[in-house]
């Protein structure tokens, strides 16, 4: 990630990226980020681009709503492939892990969408073979992935207009590190 930002403050010195970011309609980049996110490119770079393009704030905004559309997507097409290809192939262990989740609810989908555990997509598809509710998902998810799309989009910002990098950049991930720290003490005490 640190080559990455590098490589985008490298390349602001040669690249109109003002220029690129009032021809790139945020619509479609929003429907392009969301298929990348379907697809298993890493949510991060699809928010550092965001913040490239649009700015801290709009590109914060943009990377979380393409976020969504993709959590939409991949948990209906979690839920077409099904249960039963998920517990066929994974067997019996899933299904514990299902119970842990389902019990859980909205803070197991907060936690796991702030912990990058794998990629977006992926936890999209398999949260729809699931039992957990989709309201608990959908909510969870756009919780669990404002945090760092927030900080994300700041730093792609930075990286193109040095000077926009602030300690405000930092309160984001912060926040995720604490609820995830308290979610796993919440959870070992009880």
């Amino acid at each position: 990630m640190a080559l990455a930002i590098a490589a985008l403050a490298a390349s602001a010195a040669w690249l109109p990226y003002d220029e690129i970011a009032r021809r790139v309609d945020p619509l479609a980049a929003v429907g392009l980020g969301a298929l990348l996110l379907c697809v298993l490119v890493p949510r991060t770079a699809i928010s550092l681009l965001c913040g490239v393009l649009f700015g801290a704030p709009a590109g914060a905004a943009w990377a979380v709503i393409a976020a969504l559309l993709a959590a939409f997507v991949t948990f209906l097409a979690g839920r077409w492939a099904g249960r039963d290809l998920l517990v066929h192939r994974a067997g019996d262990r899933v299904l514990r892990v299902d119970g842990w989740l389902a019990r859980r609810g909205l803070l197991a989908v907060v936690v796991v969408r702030m912990l990058p555990l794998a990629p977006f997509g992926f936890i999209g598809y398999a949260y729809g073979a699931t039992s957990v509710q989709f309201r608990h998902y959908f909510l969870g998810t756009a919780i669990g992935a404002t945090p760092s799309a927030i900080s994300y989009a700041t730093i792609g910002a930075a990286a193109v207009a040095p000077g926009s990098l602030t300690w405000l950049t930092f309160v984001p991930a912060l926040l995720s590190a604490a609820v995830s720290t308290g979610a796993a003490l919440y959870w070992r005490l009880r």
